[in-house]
């Protein structure tokens, strides 16, 4: 019994200590996340001055999630992009564990404008 206690003591450590904070996991995909929206608005405006802010920005849990299956968490920041005197909108996901985010938008999400 002892020894069960010990090993679930050790399990949650180790997870606890290897585990970042939602707002670390943010900090850390921001700077990314806001080359994508910029790479892409600049190319679409053909606007080289192009400047982003980050309007919003969130961790969206797994939609799968259970004990044999599980989804991946990934940050969801929505960035406003201005230049050339145009304004985007652009959605970008960075999955945890990536290296990379893609953007989204500007548009509807179905297909029509």
């Amino acid at each position: 019994m002892v020894k069960q206690w010990i090993l679930l003591l050790l399990g949650v450590l180790f997870t606890a200590t290897g585990c970042t904070t939602q707002n670390e996991f943010l900090d850390n995909k921001q700077p990314i996340a806001m080359q994508t929206a910029l790479e892409r608005a600049r190319f679409a405006l053909n606007c080289p001055a192009a400047n982003g802010t980050v309007l919003s920005r969130e961790v969206v849990q797994p939609g799968l999630q259970g004990p044999l299956v599980s989804g991946i968490q990934r940050a969801e920041f929505t960035i406003g992009v201005q230049g050339c005197g145009e304004r985007r909108t652009y959605v970008v996901v960075c999955p945890e564990g990536g290296e990379g985010c893609f953007a989204t938008g500007p548009g509807s999400f179905l297909g029509r404008q």
